[in-house]
C-alpha cells in the first residue's frame, strides 16, 4: 500500500511539473520586453515596471511626444487557442480590459479584438454618476456576453483580483477570482446574432481573426498587472 501511494504521489508531482512547464510568462517582473504600443514600435508613456508590477501611471502619459496606440500588446508571439491567467488591480472607478486575437492596422484593438472587461464594478457608477450595463461589468465579453454575479466576487478597489480566459473554437470561458462566470461558443449563430444587433455591428472585422496578439487596455486610469502567463491549448 505504501509503495502504491508513493508511486501515485510521484506521478502527481511529475504531472504538476509538466503543467508548470507549459506556461509562458508574458511579463518577466522586471522589464517590458516583448511589449509595445498598438501600431507603434515603442511602449507608450506611462507604462512602466514598478516593484515587480507592470503599471500604468496616468500622470506620465503626457511626459513625452508619442504617436501610436495607448493600449499595449505582447508581440513576441501570436496565439490562437490558449489559457491566459493574470492578476490585476484598479483604483476606485478604474477601467481596463484584456484583449486577444489582436491584429494591427486598425484605429484601436477593440475594432477586431474580443475583450475581457476589467472595471471597478463597485464604485464606477457612483464616481461617474452613471450605471453599468451588465455587458460592461468585469469579466464580461465586452459588448457581447455578460458575466454572472461579478459584484459578489470582485475585490474592493486597490486589491488584487485574478482573471483567466480559456479560448478554444468550441468554447470560451471567463474566470474571475477562481470561479467560472461566463462561457460561450465563438462564431456560433448566437455569437453572430449578438454581433449583428449589438455594439459591433459597424465593425465588420470584429472577432473574425482566429489568431493574434494579447493586449492590455489603457482607459485613462492607473493600472497594475502581474503574473501574466499563457499556455497553448
Amino acid at each position: 500500500m505504501k509503495k502504491s501511494l508513493s508511486f501515485f504521489v510521484l506521478i502527481s508531482i511529475i504531472i504538476s511539473c509538466n503543467d508548470n512547464s507549459d506556461w509562458l510568462y508574458l511579463f518577466d517582473g522586471k522589464t517590458t520586453n516583448g511589449w509595445r504600443g498598438y501600431n507603434s514600435e515603442i511602449m507608450p508613456p506611462g507604462w512602466i515596471v514598478k516593484k515587480g508590477v507592470l503599471t500604468f501611471e496616468t500622470e506620465k502619459r503626457l511626459e513625452a511626444e508619442y504617436k501610436g496606440g495607448r493600449d499595449i500588446i505582447y508581440v513576441s508571439e501570436e496565439f490562437d487557442n490558449f489559457e491566459l491567467y493574470l492578476e490585476w488591480k484598479l483604483p476606485a472607478g478604474g477601467n481596463s480590459g484584456i484583449l486577444y486575437h489582436i491584429k494591427e492596422g486598425y484605429t484601436a484593438p477593440y475594432e477586431v479584438s474580443p475583450e475581457y472587461q476589467l472595471i471597478d464594478d463597485l464604485k464606477w457608477g457612483e464616481i461617474n454618476n452613471n450605471s453599468l450595463e451588465n455587458w460592461q461589468k468585469t469579466a464580461a465579453d465586452y459588448g457581447m456576453y455578460e458575466a454572472e454575479e461579478t459584484e459578489k466576487l470582485i475585490k474592493n478597489a486597490g486589491e488584487w483580483n485574478s482573471s483567466k480566459i480559456i479560448f478554444t473554437p468550441s468554447k470560451v470561458e471567463h474566470w474571475l477570482n477562481g470561479q467560472l462566470v461566463l462561457s460561450f461558443v465563438p462564431w456560433s449563430e448566437d455569437w453572430k446574432k449578438r454581433k449583428e444587433i449589438g455594439k459591433w455591428n459597424e465593425y465588420p472585422d470584429y472577432g473574425k481573426f482566429k489568431k493574434g496578439f494579447i493586449g492590455l487596455q489603457d482607459h485613462d486610469s492607473p493600472l497594475a498587472f502581474r503574473e501574466i502567463k499563457i499556455r497553448k491549448l
